[in-house]
């Protein structure tokens, strides 16, 4: 366990603390753990029982993640521990991200024990990903330290929730991430994932402003977030900040607790043009019509690359510049 950057002291004598990492601000008394299941008071400190401790570690394609113009094509470590500071009914991944630490299998390894893993798998760096990150903030911290003295890339695949001051501290080691802006409408986000919608908003463009290479991630779920007007109001909103910024509306399957139908295409392909009209860059993931995954041309909407689930075909890219217009585009590699 480790020690955790953010919390306060409110009750010295009845050993009682306050996270301030996340929105949430849990406060705990002693042996408790907050909402992430991840935090714990422990005689009146608050430790990470997260730290150094894995679920999942696997070479992953950087497109996974998803991110379509940061290093296309290439390969990431990517790691995961267990809890998240969410709770959402229709998680993909809620065999990890609501488990506890006695809950799961664990693997324990170092930040320098992961950076040799990177290195010998020819990885461009590492993805905190799979779980929340953002609730094993210390590891993280450090490990992305060590990985930008290595001359390796920092990515976070994340909710984004969490308060300004940690992040503050954390975006000059981040190279890339990926945001889940799951609803759009304040109300719907608060009753399906219990957090508020303006720190996600607020994380974003944190980012954006610091120059972090932002794309952002949207789960279409029939009957909950799947109003067009909504969507339109999001893609704005993305273009007020950058409008190439890629956005990536994700097909809903039935998972955890939430058992509604998948997102029909109509759908997909409606949010699709909607959001085309205000952004340079938009992808459908989570089907078969691969179409909706090519890059296209900021400027002549020349085809850039090609993608066909993971396989990524450069088809007329020099860098980051198109071959027929001699333009360049948001794409890093």
């Amino acid at each position: 366990m480790k020690e955790a950057l953010f919390f306060d002291i409110k009750d010295p004598k009845a050993k009682i603390v306050q996270c301030v990492l996340c929105p949430h601000g849990c406060i705990l008394s002693v042996g408790k753990t907050g909402v992430c299941r991840a935090r714990k008071n422990i005689d009146g400190k608050l430790y990470s029982l997260t730290y150094g401790k894995f679920t999942s570690i696997n070479v992953d394609p950087i497109e996974k993640k998803p991110l379509y113009h940061f290093y296309p094509g290439s390969q990431i470590l990517s790691v995961g521990s267990f809890g998240c500071n969410f709770r959402c009914s229709f998680c993909q991944n809620w065999e990890i991200s609501q488990s506890g630490v006695d809950e799961i299998p664990l693997t324990e390894m170092t930040s320098k024990e992961v950076l040799e893993m990177a290195k010998k798998n020819n990885s461009i760096g590492i993805a905190y990903t799979y779980n929340e990150p953002l609730i094993n903030y210390e590891w993280v911290l450090e490990t992305s330290k060590l990985f930008r003295e290595s001359g390796l890339k920092n990515v976070l695949v994340t909710n984004g929730y969490i308060m300004p001051e940690p992040l503050k501290e954390l975006i000059p080691f981040i190279d890339a991430a990926n945001v889940d802006i799951k609803f759009f409408n304040e109300a719907v986000h608060k009753k399906m994932t219990n957090g508020d919608l303006g720190f996600v908003k607020k994380t974003v463009e944190m980012l954006v402003k610091e120059n972090v290479h932002v794309e952002l991630t949207n789960l279409i779920i029939p009957g909950e977030n799947d109003k067009i007007g909504e969507i339109e109001e999001m893609a704005k909103w993305v273009a007020e900040l950058d409008g190439k910024i890629p956005l990536h509306f994700s097909r809903y399957f039935p998972a955890y607790k939430l058992k509604t139908a998948p997102t029909d295409m109509k759908t997909l392909a409606e949010a699709y043009e909607t959001a085309k009209k205000h952004l340079k860059h938009v992808y459908i993931g989570n089907i078969n019509d691969f179409n909706y995954a090519n890059t296209n041309c900021e400027v002549c909407g020349e085809t850039l690359i090609e993608r066909q689930g993971y396989s990524v075909r450069k088809v007329n890219l020099e860098g980051k510049t198109c071959k027929k217009c001699r333009s360049e585009n948001r794409i890093i590699s």
